[in-house]
């Protein structure tokens, strides 16, 4: 993955980039009053190769002249039908607003759909009111079966679906 979007560079992440990925991700998360969960939920930002490159999955880092501002990922799950999960999507404040967001959504379902996967299922919490409004603009369906503690949404989207 290496694509532009205005000031912004979309790439796969590199070894280089754990600490500031997960700094990112733990800065966020307190900014909603959520806790980063290095043992729990969030021990996949710090695995990646076991989580993400070993498994089918990617994991994306985006960056503005040369800083990290964003993450996004996903990867194979056993829920539902030849599914992934889309994970990590974390922006720092000062680049949200901008329609990054959306962008990254829809390169993730872009990559997801070209590796032949179906479903594509998120878990957020409600706090993250705009993580929450670009998933249910997005084609992306109420479900039950939260699994992440933090979390107490999730969504579905089939990729056959049109929106």
């Amino acid at each position: 993955m290496n694509v532009r979007y205005r000031e912004f560079l979309i790439r796969d992440w590199e070894d280089r980039d754990r600490d500031s990925a997960a700094q990112i991700i733990g800065s966020v998360l307190a900014d909603y009053g959520l806790s980063w969960e290095p043992l729990g939920a969030d021990r996949d930002v710090l695995e990646i190769e076991q989580f993400y490159q070993a498994t089918g999955g990617e994991f994306w880092v985006i960056e503005r002249s040369g800083q990290l501002v964003g993450t996004g990922a996903y990867y194979p799950v056993s829920r539902g039908e030849n599914a992934v999960e889309i994970r990590k999507m974390y922006f720092v404040p000062e680049v949200r607003g901008q329609g990054l967001g959306r962008f990254l959504l829809k390169e993730l379902e872009r990559a997801i759909a070209d590796r032949g996967f179906d479903q594509i299922w998120i878990e957020t919490a409600s706090v993250l009111k705009e993580a929450v409004k670009l998933y249910e603009t997005s084609g992306y369906r109420s479900a039950t079966g939260v699994e992440t503690e933090r979390c107490d949404r999730v969504y579905v989207k089939h990729l056959s679906q049109t929106e």
